[in-house]
This record gives structure tokens, C-alpha cells and sequence, in this order.
């Protein structure tokens, strides 16, 4: 974990863990699309999560989080994320095999994700996360919805590392999508 949680400058915006009018102006107007009651927590959680690349577990979130927000419990970190996922504005990610906790992404364009085998998420660059979405057509789409009796609600690409492949360095990001 180690950055993500000591890194609250780039985390929060400024040292002090204040953040700036416009920071909260749009988490307020997210949460309001989403029908969500604001709560200092929610924007605390939401804005740590926006802020990051690094695909957190809930745990890293709290961590960071309570840094600046002393009163926020694990469990109330939890239930924050099941209420964003929910309303569609975060999204839950599942890791490689063998990774026990889920982690979560503010970004909600398609892209794909590599999966390291020591549990992280990366987002591929935006040129070959395309090159693996878009030959999924919507013809392929509904021929699952319809073989497989279901409807698809969207349609996640991500690509798993080999265990015994080079994986990049803690921190390190891919270009921006």
C-alpha cells in the first residue's frame, strides 16, 4: 500500500487535507445526479478515490482517509463503497486470481485493466485499452443476451499478468485515459 495512504498532498489536493471549493462543488453535483445525501465522509472517501489511479481497496481508502477524517470507521468505508457502486459512480473491480480484496475505480470510461500478480490493478494506456474493446460489438452483445437469457449491463476487459513475469513499480502509471 505504502504511497497511496502516505501521499495525502496528492491524495486531498493540499498538505493541510483542506480542499479546494471546486473539489467539493463537483463531488456535490456527482452525488446529486446519483441521488446521494452528501455526508463529510462520503465526499472524504469519494474525493480519495477520485483522486487515484491506483484502483484501492477499501482498506487502503480508510487508511488514507483517516488521516484527515479520524472519526471514519472501516465499516462505514465499506458501506460508502456499496452505496457509490450502487448509484454508478465508482466501480468495483476484482483482482487477479488469488487476490482476496476487491478494489475500486472513480473512472468510469471503458478501459481495460492488467492484473499483477501481486494483486494490483494498472489501467492499460488508452490506445490498447481500445484496441481491446472495440472489436466487442454490439451484435456479440446481444447474442450473449440472448443464448444466455440475460442483459448485459456492461462488459469488462481485463487483461492478467503471468506470475512469472516483470510487473511495474508501486506507483507507477500507465498514460491517462
Amino acid at each position: 500500500m505504502g504511497s497511496f495512504a502516505n501521499n495525502l498532498e496528492r491524495l486531498l489536493g493540499r498538505s493541510d487535507g483542506s480542499r479546494s471549493d471546486d473539489s467539493v462543488v463537483n463531488i456535490r453535483e456527482i452525488f446529486g445526479r446519483a441521488g446521494l445525501r452528501c455526508t463529510k465522509q462520503r465526499e472524504r472517501v469519494y474525493e480519495a478515490l477520485a483522486a487515484t489511479k491506483t484502483h484501492p481497496t477499501a482498506e487502503d481508502l480508510f487508511t488514507a482517509v483517516r488521516e484527515v477524517e479520524p472519526g471514519l470507521s472501516l465499516a462505514t468505508v465499506y458501506n460508502t463503497l456499496e452505496v457509490f457502486t450502487q448509484r454508478g459512480i465508482c466501480r468495483r473491480l476484482i483482482g487477479p486470481p488469488g487476490a482476496a480484496a476487491c478494489r475500486y475505480d472513480a473512472e468510469l470510461t471503458e478501459h481495460t485493466h492488467l492484473a499483477l500478480p501481486d494483486g494490483r490493478l494498472v489501467d492499460l494506456p488508452k490506445d490498447l485499452s481500445d484496441r481491446f474493446i472495440r472489436p466487442i460489438s454490439q451484435g456479440l452483445i446481444a447474442e450473449v443476451e440472448k443464448r444466455m437469457g440475460v442483459r448485459v449491463g456492461r462488459v469488462a476487459v481485463q487483461v492478467i499478468c503471468a506470475n512469472d513475469g516483470p510487473c511495474p513499480a508501486e506507483g507507477e502509471d500507465s498514460d491517462p485515459h
